[in-house]
């Protein structure tokens, strides 16, 4: 329950930092594996494959997570966006930030802010109980 008011896509924004800093000869296109498909084709998994199918997954869990109201969902909206603006800079302004890999998790970021706030909008507008005055004789 603790965990709610923290935007679930610093895990794999932190997972590509500390493979991006720390280990600087790791590709992200890199093979992992391979599947040989029914068709004959070879299907090729990279490490950012791995990585963007992981941040999709919270992108659906944070989804769920923006349909409640309360403080914390708005904590956890305001953090979203501290977070996608982090991204950003971090996209335009370091090398090791300019893959496709990080490019998609941006997105995904992006996704996540603009979804956030227009489900919290639709939430609390269906939340809102208007009142009809009676015009008075």
């Amino acid at each position: 329950m603790g965990m709610l008011g923290i935007p679930l896509l610093v895990v794999p924004f932190a997972i590509y930092n500390m493979i991006a800093f720390l280990t600087p000869g790791v590709s992200w296109s890199g093979e992992v594996t391979r599947v040989e498909m029914m068709s004959g084709g070879v299907w090729t998994l990279t490490a950012g494959d791995i990585l963007i199918t992981f941040s999709v997954l919270l992108l659906f869990v944070e989804m769920l997570k923006a349909a409640r109201m309360s403080r914390r969902a708005m904590v956890d909206h305001f953090l979203s966006m501290v977070l996608f603006v982090v991204m950003l800079i971090e996209f335009l302004l370091l090398r090791q930030a300019a893959t496709g890999t990080f490019f998609l998790l941006l997105a995904i970021g992006f996704v996540d802010v603009v979804a956030g706030f227009s489900i919290a909008v639709r939430t609390a507008r269906r939340d809102i109980e208007i009142e009809r005055i009676e015009p008075s004789a």
